[in-house]
């Protein structure tokens, strides 16, 4: 397998392009617009095939770049069902498998920092999007954000996942690039909480600052990566 862990400095963003061997099938997970050039620069240097591109989410915070890659490779762009994104090309379901060549992955919905979050499992690691980071979770106080539900995708899906499943998130703010489920179960100070009323108490004091670019970016989310005006 051919695993590449790509960032973005201006949003903290990763995003993640997986094949099955130099030369073969490949997926990105949530690319961004401004490294469209660098990913396909990339692509072809490893003699890959985008076949799909995926975000796990509607971004706040930085501008897809789905439409830009379908636009320069014809690859599928994909979102779960619940994604009011009317671009994207087709849909998957909780508990759908993605195959890509010999790759499998399988579709975990994880709503609660959105209500179309989705988390990706793979083998031995799971792409969580926002849904959990590194000793953080994602926000709930918008786009249809809900503390409860995030709960029950962290204790009742995620922390079901093995403990030694590798986890790969959305964000990192302070460089950390992978954990595992157990590594989070223990020392991640928001999954330390005994109950769901704690943690959306917990959520709710946060008092967190709306994304500088929340105005522009969901709007061109939705419209995968087209910028209005």
């Amino acid at each position: 397998m051919l695993f590449r862990q790509l960032y973005d400095h201006e949003s903290s963003t990763y995003s993640y392009l997986l094949a099955d061997g130099p030369g073969g099938e490949a997926l990105l997970v949530d690319p961004v617009r401004e490294h469209s050039a660098q990913y396909l620069q990339l692509i072809e240097q490893l003699g890959l095939r985008l076949l799909v591109a995926v975000d796990t989410h509607t971004h706040a915070d930085h501008v897809t770049a789905l439409g830009a890659l379908r636009d320069a490779t014809a690859c599928v762009t994909r979102m779960g069902e619940q994604s009011k994104a009317e671009c994207v090309s087709e849909r998957f379901r909780d508990g759908e498998t993605l195959r890509i060549g010999s790759l499998r992955l399988r579709a975990l919905y994880t709503p609660g920092h959105t209500d179309e979050s989705y988390s990706l499992v793979m083998d031995d690691r799971v792409f969580t999007g926002d849904a959990l980071l590194i000793r953080g979770t994602g926000r709930t106080d918008f786009q249809n954000g809900d503390s409860h539900a995030a709960y029950d995708s962290l204790f009742n899906k995620l922390l079901k996942l093995p403990d030694d499943t590798l986890v790969y998130p959305g964000h990192d703010y302070k460089g950390w690039t992978v954990s595992s489920i157990g590594e989070e179960r223990r020392w991640n100070p928001r999954l330390q909480v005994r109950s769901a009323e704690e943690y959306a108490a917990l959520m709710a004091s946060l008092k967190l600052p709306t994304p500088k670019l929340m105005d522009v970016a969901v709007p061109a989310n939705l419209a995968c990566g087209r910028v209005a005006g």
